[in-house]
């Protein structure tokens, strides 16, 4: 498992990070501890969660995937010293009006529940699971400052930016002297490859960590789907409020096609899919970590095997085409939902 940087700092995650929005509702706890073991004897230090998990959101089960990860590490008393923990706060966690955004009362609830659920001291990443448009952004970073300062947080980053909030962001910690964003988390994959345009090139200008989630676009990619089918359930697809967002993203015509030419091409060759999909995001520049998540301990074997995939000059320029042939949304804000 190759190690790297996130972003400017002296932070070090594995390539793979272990996502966990499964645990809690498609996982058990025992499947959901298989699955982290397996991960971590393939060499994953870096382990995502939120706070609003699992999926899909529902205030009567928030916080149940953080209470899993924080039973692993206390079966394994020896391994948080050596975990990269990242979780993140914003969506709504109660029926209180403060019982969501970025808020200062929000943010300083909200660490004290997760690092409760965790059963930890301090989260090694702490995220913005989004933006809050309704708060000053001054207020929401001093208090992600203050709980780095207070040590109860390591890094702060944020999830789901556009490239002109993070500018703005991270001028305002410059401004005012505090801690700033020191990386992102956005949707990436060869099925939608919007953050190329702005903001990618502004984390590698600025030394921002970049976090892949989707780099698997929900499991569309493993070419599962059939589009004279329902979604199987179970899957992403089916998830309720979660299923209905991921088929406005993917469950088109023109992704199928997509999807059938990626098929076609690397089959052939004796390719997985999956290990493919997760290479391709790999070799990006700026990329540090990407998400792989999973149901069952076997299904997360392709995704690290990633890391050993060499694509070579044909098969990168394939891949490229698969994104240049996909329609574009006539709602710019569609492209980052």
């Amino acid at each position: 498992m190759k190690i790297k940087r996130m972003g400017r700092t002296g932070l070090r995650v594995s390539e793979i990070c272990l996502g966990t929005m499964t645990f809690g509702h498609q996982c058990d706890e025992p499947t959901s501890f298989a699955i982290l073991d397996r991960a971590w004897d393939a060499g994953v230090n870096f382990i995502d969660t939120a706070d609003v998990y699992p999926v899909p959101p529902d205030v009567k089960t928030a916080g149940a995937t953080e209470t899993i990860i924080g039973n692993w590490l206390r079966a394994h008393p020896g391994r948080r010293h050596e975990t990269i923990l990242a979780t993140k706060c914003h969506f709504r966690m109660g029926d209180a009006p403060n019982d969501m955004g970025g808020s200062r009362r929000h943010i300083l609830d909200a660490v004290e529940a997760s690092l409760r659920r965790l059963q930890t001291d301090f989260i090694d990443l702490y995220q913005m699971h989004s933006f809050d448009a309704e708060t000053p952004l001054d207020e929401t970073l001093r208090a992600l400052d203050d709980l780095v300062r207070a040590g109860k947080v390591r890094y702060i980053g944020c999830s789901n930016y556009r490239a002109y909030r993070l500018a703005k962001a991270l001028w305002t910690s410059d401004k005012l002297g505090i801690a700033r964003y020191d990386c992102i988390q956005p949707r990436y994959n060869l099925l939608y490859r919007e953050i190329e345009n702005e903001l990618l090139p502004l984390c590698q200008e600025e030394g921002v960590g970049v976090i892949i989630y989707n780099p698997l676009a929900g499991g569309f990619l493993t070419g599962k789907h059939r589009r004279e089918a329902e979604p199987a359930t179970g899957t992403r697809f089916a998830l309720g409020i979660s299923g209905d967002l991921y088929r406005r993203r993917y469950w088109q015509d023109a992704q199928f096609d997509a999807v059938e030419r990626f098929k076609a091409f690397f089959e052939p060759r004796g390719k997985s899919l999956v290990q493919v999909a997760v290479a391709w995001v790999l070799a990006q520049p700026a990329i540090t970590s990407a998400i792989a998540g999973a149901t069952r301990p076997e299904q997360i074997d392709d995704s690290l095997r990633a890391v050993d995939v060499h694509l070579d000059d044909e098969e990168m320029a394939f891949l490229d085409g698969l994104w240049f042939d996909i329609p574009r949304p006539r709602d710019p804000e569609m492209a980052y939902r």
